[in-house]
């Protein structure tokens, strides 16, 4: 999948190689405003460890927060309805896998870890980037990655990567996974093996754990 990508096989990509990123940045404020409703639901929304046990591994405190739109095809409908703005800009995104608010506390640190499968690409795009904004950093192979408000970040996350907040206020980023651009033979490949992984086990849990979450949350709101 790499070698054959049409973006290369590097740790961070040109935007321009991805239209979506532009429109993400075009609408960040907005994206923004929408965010401003879930913040102030922050000591209510789930860590990741509690949506994929696996990420207990890297991150050994409460401090990364979530709020799913979408994961391997199934929709966190209430979640949408909450940013509806939002979620329409990511319905324009071709062949998106995932999307969600990531949200790191003050302070917290996301071990050194590497994504396994080559046929997605990750992008950031920053949202709330506390001061001093060097302290606020992602470490992807061998680049150094600063967020910036309104911009995307575009990476591959099967380079080994590495999360810092340590500043004293919190971190948002809108996180997408879309599909690595291919030619044709690969991307039907790569379309079939997405397809067969929303199946496994892997994928299944995550799922039930935030369906679980958002059955809970909603029923009390």
């Amino acid at each position: 999948m790499g070698k054959g990508s049409l973006v290369g096989d590097k740790p961070v990509f040109d935007n321009r190689d991805f239209p979506w990123a532009g429109q993400l940045e075009a609408n960040a404020h907005i994206i923004r405003e929408e965010l401003a409703n879930v913040i102030e639901l922050r000591d209510a929304l789930p860590t990741m460890q509690y949506i994929s046990k696996t990420q207990k591994k890297i991150i050994k405190t409460d401090g990364w927060k979530t709020y799913f739109f979408t994961a391997f095809g199934e929709r966190a409908d209430r979640n949408c309805e909450r940013c509806p703005q939002t979620a329409a800009l990511l319905d324009k995104i071709p062949d998106l896998e995932a999307a969600f608010f990531s949200i790191l506390a003050p302070g917290s640190h996301i071990r050194a870890h590497r994504g396994v499968y080559k046929g997605l690409v990750r992008a950031h795009l920053g949202l709330v980037v506390p001061e001093p904004s060097k302290d606020c950093r992602m470490a992807v192979g061998d680049e150094m990655v600063y967020w910036k408000e309104g911009e995307c970040v575009v990476f591959d996350d099967t380079y080994q990567h590495e999360v810092w907040n340590d500043t004293d206020g919190v971190r948002v980023v809108l996180l997408i996974d879309v599909h690595r651009p291919l030619p044709p033979a690969l991307d039907r490949l790569n379309k079939a093996l997405l397809r067969m992984a929303r199946m496994m086990p892997f994928v299944r849990e995550p799922v039930r754990q935030h369906r679980a979450w958002e059955k809970e949350f909603y029923a009390n709101a």
